[in-house]
């Protein structure tokens, strides 16, 4: 990504700090993890403290906002995932796209040996408890209200709306145990918190609003430059900064100060929203190699 200066992000409210204790405290209550992360960023949006935390329960992990996402890069994602020990599938908490899947996924697959272990002991009716974890803004309310089919949890398009830990019995055999969005501490990697910045998963209170736009026309122009070419109409050249890019959308979009400026604030907040809301495009941020 383009170095433009930018300082350095940092965000850990209490209450996330809260929440680790809350998932250490109750993590022999339940038999498996559900795990949710950006489809568009799948290793990013995953705490890296998350593994130690859960303490070796089998995982699935869920590749949410797949709508929004590069589709082969998706599949080359649950690939990934799958040849680390781990289940995954993917879906969209929103649309229902592929939630269907995912308690049979559960039962047949993640905790196989578990219900043949009760199936042999008589214990058939007893609930499979899971517990939903993931970093902010990334779907859990979204997941479990459709599972739910009702709004159990509230809903909003910000981090850290959930603050406490919750229940939420779906059947007379499965019960979900909602956990707060989770960051950590310290991003060791810059590139990270970028990424979670571009999705929204960090608090754009916090940000350079300008900047953040920047380095996603940069990353978007190398990558994806066809789709940012066809939604702003203009001409990508390869010496192109991300000033540059940002005063072109700027200026095609007609918005202007006075005296003939160019607002790259407002351009600024356009790519982002369009971004996020997929007008651009489905586009992921990272691909497994690069992790590798």
């Amino acid at each position: 990504m383009e170095n433009t200066d930018m300082k350095t992000i940092q965000w850990f409210p209490g209450h996330m700090a809260k929440t680790r204790r809350l998932i250490a405290a109750n993590i022999k209550l339940v038999d498996a993890i559900v795990e949710i992360v950006d489809s568009r960023a799948p290793l990013s949006s995953r705490n890296p403290e998350m593994d130690s935390m859960t303490q070796g329960k089998p995982r699935l992990i869920l590749l949410n906002k797949i709508d929004l996402a590069d589709e082969k890069t998706t599949q080359k994602w649950i690939e990934y995932f799958r040849s680390k020990g781990a289940e995954a599938l993917a879906v969209d908490c929103r649309s229902g796209k592929g939630l269907k899947s995912i308690l049979p996924t559960v039962r047949n697959k993640v905790l196989k040996d578990l219900m043949e272990k009760r199936e042999k002991n008589g214990m058939t009716g007893a609930a499979v408890r899971l517990m939903i974890v993931g970093i902010p803004n990334v779907g859990k309310s979204s997941l479990i209200n459709r599972l739910a089919g009702t709004k159990r949890a509230k809903v909003e398009d910000r981090p850290g709306v959930t603050r406490t830990k919750q229940w939420v019995k779906l059947d007379n055999n499965t019960e979900l145990l909602d956990m707060p969005g989770v960051l950590w501490p310290k991003f060791e990697d810059q590139s990270v918190a970028v990424r979670l910045a571009f999705t929204g998963a960090i608090s754009d209170d916090i940000l350079d609003t300008e900047t953040l736009a920047m380095k996603l026309l940069s990353y978007l122009a190398v990558n994806y430059s066809s789709e940012l070419t066809a939604r702003y109409k203009i001409d990508i050249e390869e010496d192109d900064t991300g000033i540059v890019l940002l005063e072109k959308v700027g200026k095609k979009r007609g918005m202007m100060l006075s005296g003939g400026e160019i607002n790259t604030e407002r351009a600024a907040i356009t790519v982002l929203d369009e971004f996020r809301s997929g007008k651009i495009g489905r586009i992921t941020l990272e691909v497994p190699y690069e992790k590798e």
